[in-house]
């Protein structure tokens, strides 16, 4: 991931954040918190995706197979 996307990525994470702990002082019921942030996580995943991190759990879970076949 470039150093622009990794930024980006930060800023966006800081953003949601902020957004939680606003929602935590209203006193927002805490389900409703984890969801938001659950869901702002999956919205950023997709809208900037992790590549390095998808081909290092791609590899890990290959190994495994692989590992597990070999038994």
């Amino acid at each position: 991931m470039d150093a622009g996307t990794r930024q980006k990525r930060v800023e966006a994470l800081e953003a949601i954040k902020n957004k939680a702990m606003e929602m935590a002082v209203e006193g927002k019921d805490s389900l409703d918190v984890r969801n938001f942030v659950a869901d702002a996580k999956k919205t950023l995943a997709y809208e900037l995706p992790d590549e390095e991190a998808f081909e290092k759990a791609k590899r890990v879970t290959l190994a495994y197979k692989r590992q597990k076949e070999g038994k």
